[in-house]
Formats: structure tokens, C-alpha cells, sequence
């Protein structure tokens, strides 16, 4: 059963429940990529003190705000659900969390349609769905919904429910809700905005991995949690051998354009949650492998090291270079350092942080100093070519 934050608005009996911040975070995944810092505003406030400023101006028995899962949004938009967020009013404490059919009752065809809605007597209304009455104990008689958007798509609905004072809502209270409408909008925005900004100042423009600054904070984090549980991390330093040549021959354009398909390789290569991967700077990339031990590590930086040279880049034209070329044969060099193995609990977590980098980068050095094309462990012997 969902939890709910309830508000009780000044100088009104309606208590206002919302979904909680953690329920709140899958309504605002629509983000190309995946957030990583925690909600910094506090949408659950804004959407209370929405819904009460509402019903202040247009008073009514009780009201909802209904927003569709980005995450599950069907190609049909017919298929998908809209979810009840935040609600006030006599049994909205059971309403919040309950989630409808996208294509049904009067949200759904708001929602679909994109047009307010708004009926005198629900009970003669074609669109009207009555399970929810039916499940809640409630009496629905008049009825007003707007739609809700995130730049020009409809992604919710705002309802109110049963206006006090008069026999239905007329086009007054439709021009003040569809106002709220838009703060409702804004809100959710601000906070995509925040994400969006969040996530460019920790990526690298070129390949789309985190950049060096987020690496130093994210690999902070990540030992901390590790010693805290007692489980391993391995940080894997990674050069790629002669990369200098690519330009000279190619171009620079080529060169960048390996470069952001080097990175996606290391997406796919490390896929899933307690790992990154981020670009150091020129051709040198760092995985950090949270929960993960000696021998892992260097599986998975044997396994990228014959996955490189068998890769085609710029088999297609791209993003940056405009001609094909499909290029083989690039090789990468990489050193290995483990949290168990090489580093000395009187250690703090940020002497633990630069230790691991400074071993790893130079276990890195001394596969390529070997003859490349090389895994080195740091403080053991480098690791023979197959």
C-alpha cells in the first residue's frame, strides 16, 4: 500500500495527502539519462499547497492530481495508467497511490485528448468511471479536469470534485484551474530542470560518461558505503594504446568520434546499478566497480581488453565524423586496484580515494611500459598478452 505525506491547509478541515518524495521519484524519471543526486525540491510541498490554493479559489468537496509513469508509458497511450498523486477531500487517504486505465473516465479523456472537461451531473456523463466511486464509498456529482503538461504533452490531470456553492463549475473556475494547471507544470519542470542541470555538470560532454569531477565525489561516496559493509571495490584505469595515431591518420574528427563509441562500449561493458564509468581526460577512461573483487575486476578488464580490438568504430556516419571508416584493431592498457588488496584501513576515505587512483593509473603505466595491450595489477607482475 502506498505512504502518504498529509498537510492539513490553514483554516480548512481538508487534510491534503501526496505520494511520498521516494514514491514521487518514478513520475519524474523523463530524463534521457538516469539521476543520480536525490530530489532536492520538494515537490510534495508544491503540489499540496497547488491543490489547497485551488480549492481555495474554487472551492470544492475534494480534488486529485493524476500523472502518467513515463517509465511504463505505453507507444499507445490508450495502454498506459495514470496514477492518483496527491488528493484531498472525504476518502482521499485511500485514493492516493490507486492508479486507472489511461483510456477510461473523464481524467483519461482529458488526458488523451488534452481538453478541460468539466460535467454538471457525472451520473449522465458518457466519460464519467464510477469504479472508483464504487471502491472509495464516494458520491461524485459534478466534475472539472484539466490537463496537465510537460512542455507541449499532456503527462497528468488536475480534478476537482463536487463545487460548493453552485450546481456545477462554470467558465470562472475553468480559467483559474487551468492556471494551476500550469503551476502543477511548473513545479515538476523546476525539478527536471534541476535534474537536467545536475546531469550536465557531472557528464562529459563527448562520450556522455561521468566527467573527472564526478568521479572524485561518486568514488567518495562509494568507498565510504563499501567499508561501512565490508565489501570490495575496484577502481580499473584504462588508456587506449596509440590512440595518437587515429588523429594523425584520420583526423581529429575520428579520433572523437572512437572516442564517444569507446565510451558506449564501457556502458555496455559494466551495465548495471553500484558502477560507473567516466572519461579521465584525453584517451584514459576509469571504471570504478563497486562490490566487486580482485579477480572480478580483472575479468572484466580482460574482457573489455579482447572486446577492443575485435570492435569496428565509425562503421556508420556519425554524430562527429561524417564518413564511414570502420577502424579495427584499437587496443587498450589497464591497471587494477582493490580496496581488500591495496589499500590500509588506518587509511581515511580520501587518502583511500587517491591511493586507488594513484595504483591503478600506475599499474596502468606499467602495462603499457610491458608492451601494451596489457591488464597489470598494482604491486604484482603485469599480465602476459594472450
Amino acid at each position: 500500500m502506498s505512504t502518504e505525506a498529509s498537510a492539513r491547509a490553514q483554516g480548512n478541515s481538508d487534510t491534503f495527502h501526496c505520494l511520498e518524495p521516494e514514491q514521487l521519484e518514478s513520475f519524474l524519471k523523463r530524463l534521457r539519462v538516469r539521476p543520480y543526486f536525490p530530489l532536492e525540491l520538494n515537490l510534495v510541498e508544491n503540489l499540496i499547497e497547488v491543490l489547497r490554493k485551488a480549492n481555495e479559489f474554487v472551492p470544492s468537496a475534494a480534488g486529485s492530481i493524476l500523472l502518467d509513469d513515463p517509465m511504463v508509458k505505453a507507444v499507445d497511450r490508450r495502454k498506459g495508467r495514470l496514477t492518483f498523486i496527491a488528493a484531498f477531500g472525504d476518502k482521499s487517504s485511500g485514493l492516493v497511490g490507486t492508479r486507472i486505465p489511461a483510456a477510461q473516465g473523464i481524467a483519461g479523456h482529458v488526458y488523451l485528448t488534452g481538453n478541460t472537461y468539466c460535467t454538471p451531473d457525472v451520473r449522465s456523463d458518457r466519460f464519467f468511471y464510477s469504479r472508483i466511486d464504487e471502491t472509495t464509498q464516494y458520491t461524485t456529482e459534478s466534475l472539472i479536469a484539466i490537463p496537465i503538461r510537460i512542455e507541449k504533452e499532456v503527462c497528468g490531470v488536475l480534478e476537482l470534485i463536487n463545487r460548493k456553492g453552485a450546481t456545477g463549475y462554470g467558465e470562472a473556475d475553468r480559467n483559474l484551474l487551468e492556471i494551476f494547471a500550469g503551476y502543477i507544470s511548473i513545479s515538476i519542470q523546476n525539478v527536471l530542470d534541476g535534474r537536467q542541470a545536475q546531469e550536465i555538470a557531472k557528464r562529459d560532454n563527448l562520450t556522455g560518461l561521468h566527467n573527472d569531477r564526478f568521479l572524485h565525489i561518486a568514488l567518495s561516496q562509494a568507498i565510504k558505503s563499501c567499508v561501512a559493509s565490508g565489501d570490495d571495490l575496484s577502481v580499473l584505469f584504462i588508456d587506449l594504446d596509440y590512440f595518437k595515431r587515429v588523429n594523425d591518420t584520420h583526423g581529429h574528427l575520428a579520433g572523437s568520434q572512437v572516442l564517444q563509441e569507446v565510451g558506449e562500449l564501457l556502458r555496455r561493458l559494466i551495465s548495471g546499478q553500484n558502477k560507473i564509468a567516466a572519461r579521465y581526460g584525453g584517451d584514459e577512461f576509469v571504471l570504478v566497480l563497486q562490490g566487486t573483487d580482485l579477480d572480478e575486476a580483472v575479468d572484466v578488464a580482460e574482457k573489455l581488453r579482447r572486446e577492443m580490438p575485435e570492435t569496428l568504430f565509425c562503421t556508420a556516419p556519425g554524430e562527429i565524423q561524417p564518413e564511414t571508416l570502420n577502424l579495427s584493431g584499437l587496443t587498450c592498457s589497464v591497471g587494477v586496484a582493490t580496496l581488500h588488496r591495496h589499500i590500509d584501513d588506518a587509511m581515511t576515505p580520501d587518502q583511500t580515494k587517491s591511493t586507488l587512483l594513484r595504483l591503478a593509473d600506475a599499474a596502468m603505466y606499467v602495462a603499457k611500459e610491458t608492451g601494451r595491450n596489457r591488464t597489470a595489477i598494482a604491486g604484482e607482475p603485469v599480465r602476459r598478452r594472450d
